[in-house]
């Protein structure tokens, strides 16, 4: 995809000021679908788990889930938000070429939540409010698999398969007011918002939070209006955008394209984007509809919904810890130093931090592993970290480590066997025989064998150019197969440097 072009960040900020808001859409993670009783999971064979109800078949009849009801409302409150005493569904109708009945099962003008915020801290430590101004519930689209092309994407494809299976998927969609004023941190006001919802949804239970697998899905709105004008600019909106750094790519590729075409005397169409993960760029989707083009009208076959002031609060007392008090929380209790933390807050991996120093691990030692070894084989395989090792497993790992049982490079070929199922840290290290050999008597029949093969290096250490042990230890190291510690090699090649006798040539 060509780039459009560009003007520089900085001097768009200078002519124009943006205004953005976010819709979130957040998948929960229920049993079953929003309408019927079909399976919801994630990478089943295509249009396995399908009924008549979601797929729009005749005599295929709604009911509410009762669950994600709760999950709505659940997220609703951890939002700030005011939950309707009285809501209720409507059909949001257009060609979907990927909904076979031909609208969404939506919430209009009852949503369940409204009038909530959000209070996120970006990393100069500015607070910004976000205004919430719904959270409405709705029943996800399928899935549409372009062939034939390059990208994988629509532009230039053959033809495409629809996969039903997401089709009836609950979903909350977390609509923002206006924000203004974001400034330069527009692009960064984005990405934190958006990981700020997906924490929280995570916290309460109600969603997997795997934006890979499009648990969570970003639609950005950005427009922009002249210095000193108080009128609204004209607004994209960029659909489906599924990872935390792309929502700020996209804030920003957007900020930088609208200005370049306004500042050229061009007009900005009203239109969804596509995001180009591969090129960093938007390109046009369709005009953007208005509410009324849509005909929404109330659901006929789903009645209203009104749920009582005595749930409801009992919901309430379910919320956990708010996410940002608990990240002061353990970040005090970890010890971490600011940028430590935020590495591994950014890397999504503080659950598993937790857990595994729940678990018994030290925090520093489960920070380095997590953010580490496990994160390289995690970016290796393209999947999340956190689905590859549990944090007893790691804890386990560690404590060989300290316990002076592996060194750090025997413990990553352990945690590679661990990864691949052949038991625990313990059952890895017995089946390979990996652990480090302790017995001093081989440790020095193997050193005094490398110091009298090299005599030269034998003569440097006894000159008091210890650094010349390198070359011994490297030799010790190699026949011990890595399976010794290095610093106790160390010790005993100095010490057995002033008893080995060198033989003599011609003996």
């Amino acid at each position: 995809m060509k780039k459009a072009a560009l003007m520089d960040f900085d001097k768009a900020l200078e002519l124009f000021e943006p205004v953005l808001g976010f819709e979130v859409h957040v998948e929960l993670n229920t049993k079953t679908k929003m309408f019927c009783g079909c399976a919801n999971e994630f990478g089943s064979g295509a249009n396995t788990n399908t009924c008549p109800t979601c797929l729009g078949l005749p005599g295929g009849l709604p009911q509410v889930n009762q669950k994600a009801i709760e999950s709505s409302i659940r997220l609703g409150l951890a939002l700030g938000c005011e939950i309707a005493e009285h809501s209720r569904f409507a059909r949001k109708n257009y060609f979907y070429p990927d909904t076979a009945k031909n609208f969404q099962t939506s919430q209009y003008d009852d949503p369940i939540c409204h009038d909530g915020s959000l209070t996120i801290e970006l990393e100069s430590g500015r607070i910004v409010t976000v205004e919430i101004e719904r959270a409405h519930m709705e029943d996800d689209a399928g899935k549409l698999t372009h062939k034939g092309g390059a990208t994988g994407r629509i532009q230039g494809a053959d033809y495409s398969l629809v996969d039903y299976n997401r089709g009836g998927v609950p979903l909350v969609e977390i609509v923002t007011q206006m924000i203004e004023g974001a400034e330069h941190d527009a692009p960064e006001i984005g990405r934190t918002y958006v990981a700020a919802v997906r924490e929280i949804a995570k916290a309460l239970g109600v969603s997997n939070a795997r934006m890979e697998e499009g648990n969570i899905r970003c639609d950005a709105n950005v427009s922009l209006r002249p210095r000193g004008s108080n009128l609204l600019g004209t607004r994209t909106e960029t659909k489906n955008v599924n990872s935390l750094r792309s929502v700020e790519r996209a804030v920003r590729y957007e900020i930088q394209r609208q200005a370049a075409v306004l500042h050229a005397g061009g007009t900005i169409t009203q239109e969804t984007r596509h995001w180009h993960e591969d090129t960093g760029v938007t390109s046009a989707g369709r005009p953007k509809s208005d509410a009324d083009d849509y005909r929404y009208f109330p659901e006929p076959d789903l009645v209203p919904m009104a749920p009582s002031r005595e749930w409801v609060e009992e919901l309430r007392l379910t919320l956990p810890e708010p996410p940002a008090a608990r990240r002061k929380r353990l970040q005090a209790a970890w010890g971490f130093a600011n940028l430590e933390f935020q590495d591994v807050v950014n890397s999504d991996l503080m659950d598993a931090v937790e857990a595994t120093v729940a678990a018994g691990a030290s925090a520093q030692s489960a920070r380095k592993w997590w953010t580490g070894e496990i994160a390289r084989l995690a970016n290796a395989a393209g999947v999340a970290a956190d689905s590859l090792v549990q944090p007893a497993q790691l804890a386990a790992l560690i404590e060989l480590v300290e316990a002076g049982t592996l060194t750090d490079r025997l413990a990553r070929q352990v945690l590679e066997g661990v990864i691949a199922g052949e038991g625990t840290p313990a059952e890895v290290v017995e089946s390979r025989g990996l652990a480090v050999v302790s017995d001093d008597g081989a440790l020095i029949a193997a050193i005094d064998s490398a110091l009298l093969s090299q005599p030269d290096v034998l003569a440097k250490i006894r000159d008091g150019k210890v650094q010349a042990a390198g070359a011994v230890i490297g030799a010790v190291m190699k026949a011990m197969k890595g399976q010794a510690d290095a610093a106790r090699v160390r010790e005993l090649v100095l010490e057995r440097a002033g008893s080995v006798e060198p033989v003599e040539s011609g003996e």
